[in-house]
């Protein structure tokens, strides 16, 4: 991919655009219940989130070359973690990687990232598990079988990946009912590629478009990591109220005060916002 325009200044590169992608995510606001450049949670803060883009950065540079997918997740996990809120970016890394994959080779399309997700192996399933080890992440019981590889044991699941001969995008496939990301991996990212046009499609500073992304990739589909640390009626009713902002019912301000004091935090849908603000940046829109 060329690092230059003929008609403009350098272009970002691939790497760039994706840490940018996570400091436009957490600095959108109001995305009711998340962090954001006006509210912080009792224990993880904007300024964590930064430090964790920042720290990411290596792993990603890793993800937009040619070695072990796996590997560059981890080590981006593991270079976000060194900040003092612990797990800011966890599944937005997760979403992010075969993406800058993918772009990397200029094949930033489904049936591009479909095929970087192809090529992981077992070692990427290990790297994977390896990234737990790093910080903690709210998780559901892992479906019927699949106890042994429960990633709340993080690499001490990695014997029963090798004896399973699983790689990650093996992973994914099992895991995808129940989590969104994973069925984004899955899938191509559908739901990631039709926020990004919407994100292109907007006007105004692009941190607030994903702010607005944010909101209507709520209102879609309930938010598996609210389900998880809240119950699923609150996550039933998160996707209402978004909804209920999308139609000038609620006013966004005021839900995003309420999500916060309650604990509602749809974490999956700010990973995938994220991911979103990466596909536009790379399609041009520009900061």
């Amino acid at each position: 991919m060329s690092d230059d325009r003929s008609d403009g200044p350098p272009r970002r590169d691939v790497v760039q655009n994706a840490e940018l992608a996570l400091l436009l995510e957490v600095a959108g606001t109001p995305k009711p219940g998340n962090v954001d450049r006006h509210r912080d949670h009792a224990d993880l803060h904007f300024d964590h989130f930064l430090a964790g883009a920042v720290g990411a950065t290596p792993g990603l540079r890793l993800a937009a070359g040619d070695g072990p997918l796996g590997e560059a997740f981890e080590r981006a996990v593991g270079g976000m973690s060194r900040q003092r809120g612990g797990n800011s970016q966890f599944g937005a890394l997760l979403a992010l990687c075969p993406l800058v994959r993918a772009a990397s080779r200029d094949a930033l399309t489904r049936e591009g990232v479909r095929a970087a997700v192809a090529e992981t192996t077992v070692e990427d399933t290990c790297s994977f598990y390896r990234a737990f080890d790093h910080v903690g992440v709210a998780v559901d019981d892992p479906p019927e079988g699949m106890s042994d590889l429960d990633v709340r044991q993080g690499s001490g699941a990695i014997p029963a990946v090798r004896e399973r001969d699983l790689t990650l995008a093996d992973l994914m496939a099992e895991s995808a009912p129940g989590d969104g990301i994973a069925a984004e991996w899955t899938d191509g990212y559908p739901r990631t590629l039709r926020a990004a046009e919407r994100i292109e499609a907007d006007d105004g500073p692009v941190s607030e478009r994903g702010a607005r992304a944010f909101l209507h990739l709520l209102a879609e589909r309930i938010d598996q990591f609210v389900a998880t640390t809240s119950d699923a009626a609150s996550a039933r009713e998160a996707t209402d109220r978004a909804q209920a902002v999308l139609d000038d019912e609620e006013d966004a301000e005021a839900l995003a005060e309420e999500f916060v004091e309650r604990g509602i935090n749809p974490g999956t849908t700010a990973d995938l916002t994220a991911a979103a603000l990466f596909v536009a940046l790379e399609r041009g829109v520009e900061v």
